[in-house]
């Protein structure tokens, strides 16, 4: 990750807490296992568990963790079609009962833009960006409130790390953010801030891109990554079962390197980071995001810089059953 970013961010007059990591990082000074964006235990929902009793510990560190989850198949976990997307999704929302964030900033899969683009507007229509399924799902609401003051915000930590930024006021809320949000929130009494990807889909540029949003965590601020860790259609609708197990075979040994990086604590900040950057080169990783198809994995890159490169709990299932199609699928939460 490093020595990619000398050129990403210009530094601004006063050095944000993301260009500080970055410079100590490029240096080689003091990058070892990198500053903390503040202490906490977060929710620590390890799988099988509801996590409400670590809900407080992280309540009372004044620090909300970050998550990147998998937000199922279009409609499906709302329609009962996935039930352990579903249930994951409803229970981690229920481990906020205790303090509710002050707002959900959610970096979806489903928007790509030349420039980062944040959701703006006071309230939000949904943006039903799927085909093919039941009437019923055309027809949700999810009145929830957008939060402008945190798009507010986002835009000015982003501005000064040097990150081209833009509001948005009339895109609805696709299916990334509306689906989860759903089945966590389901009160809607929660502010959504929608952010979107980069279309280069460059892991170092939304690493950095997490980071400068990582202080909103100390504000009350849940930031959550919208995709899926395995995702391509070849594979996933393929009428040939050997091609399809061997799918499933390539994402199974994707999905063991990315837990084994991500959740090694043995691995330093510096490590972490370098190998997230070349994640191409990962067992399994173009089969299980193709190259200029990872739209789905680029939310996990904006969680973890906003964790400052920190060690994950696995949490849900990632077997086949608590993924989609019989295809192994993780999601992970940072804590610190």
């Amino acid at each position: 990750l490093c020595g990619s970013l000398g050129g990403l961010c210009r530094a601004p007059r006063a050095p944000s807490y993301a260009m500080r990591f970055f410079q100590g990082c490029l240096s080689g000074g003091g990058a070892g296992e990198g500053p903390s964006p503040g202490g906490g235990a977060g929710l620590a929902m390890a799988a099988g568990g509801s996590g409400a009793e670590n809900a407080e510990v992280s309540s009372a560190a004044g620090l909300m963790p970050c998550v990147y989850i998998n937000h199922g198949g279009g409609p499906m976990p709302l329609l009962g079609q996935q039930l352990e997307i579903a249930s994951f999704l409803a229970a981690y929302g229920q481990a906020f009962a205790g303090r509710l964030p002050r707002a959900v900033v959610v970096a979806t899969a489903h928007w790509e833009e030349d420039v980062v683009t944040v959701s703006a507007a006071p309230s939000s229509s949904l943006l039903f960006d799927y085909g093919g399924f039941p009437p019923e799902s055309y027809q949700y609401e999810y009145p929830a409130p957008g939060e402008p003051s945190v798009a507010g915000e986002i835009v000015k930590l982003l501005g000064d790390a040097g990150i081209k930024v833009r509001t948005d006021t009339k895109r609805g809320w696709d299916h990334g953010v509306f689906v989860p949000m759903m089945c966590m929130f389901p009160k809607a009494q929660v502010p959504i801030v929608q952010l979107s990807l980069l279309k280069n889909q460059d892991a170092a540029q939304h690493l950095a891109l997490g980071l400068a949003l990582s202080s909103l965590r100390e504000r009350g601020v849940l930031i959550v990554g919208s995709g899926v860790s395995f995702h391509n259609f070849e594979y996933f609708f393929s009428n040939d079962p050997r091609k399809k197990q061997e799918g499933q075979r390539q994402g199974k040994l994707w999905d063991e390197w990315l837990r084994g990086i991500l959740t090694n604590p043995n691995l330093s900040t510096r490590e972490r980071l370098a190998e997230l950057q070349r994640w191409e080169q990962a067992p399994g990783a173009i089969q299980s995001h193709p190259r200029g198809a990872a739209e789905h994995l680029m939310p996990l890159f904006v969680v973890a810089g906003a964790a400052a490169g920190t060690p994950a709990v696995a949490v849900g299932d990632s077997s086949e059953k608590g993924g989609m199609m019989g295809f192994a699928m993780s999601q992970f939460e940072f804590h610190s």
